[in-house]
């Protein structure tokens, strides 16, 4: 997915980009995400007068992760609007500012998927669960709360406080 300032500013049309994109080494090593699908990805590249190109669009699709409570597998559908702002520039590291949107790249053209693959990071789940109410796994036996009740005493006494645990006994 490559945008050519050049070509683009000539153009009378905006550039639209309809492709899917493999994320699969983006979270690589990631022990929560079991399974990623390729990304349905549908962008229009939109020049403008200031020399600008907006990106706009969006990204989805199915990825299979476990349950940060209970580990039971989850299959997640992913729908992730994206947005950025492209400014071609002879020196990118003088300009950028940090409460700028705009990403100021250096050359003709720049590829869009290192920021299709950011996006999708940024808006995966920090803690994925299966449901709101999910009980998770005993701390003790391990055993799966959602489905059945433990025998286990599963009071946390503060250890400072441990010796005075018998105190009335």
């Amino acid at each position: 997915m490559l945008i050519q300032f050049r070509k683009l500013t000539t153009s009378d049309q905006p550039l639209q980009f309809h492709q899917t994109v493999d994320v699969s080494n983006a979270v690589k090593g990631r022990k929560d995400i079991v399974a990623v699908q390729p990304l349905d990805v549908d962008l229009k590249a939109t020049p403008s007068i200031s020399g600008t190109v907006d990106v706009r669009g969006s990204l989805q699709g199915e990825l299979e992760m476990h349950c940060s409570r209970c580990l039971k597998p989850i299959n997640e559908h992913v729908h992730i609007p994206f947005h950025e702002v492209f400014q071609p520039v002879e020196d990118p590291e003088t300009l950028q500012d940090e409460n700028d949107d705009t990403t100021y790249v250096q050359g003709e053209s720049v590829d869009l998927t290192p920021y299709v693959e950011e996006t999708f990071l940024l808006h995966l789940p920090l803690a994925p669960v299966c449901s709101a109410d999910c009980k998770g796994l005993c701390p003790n036996c391990g055993k799966d709360l959602n489905e059945d009740t433990c025998s286990c005493d599963t009071e946390v006494i503060d250890p400072r406080l441990a010796g005075l645990k018998d105190f009335f006994k």
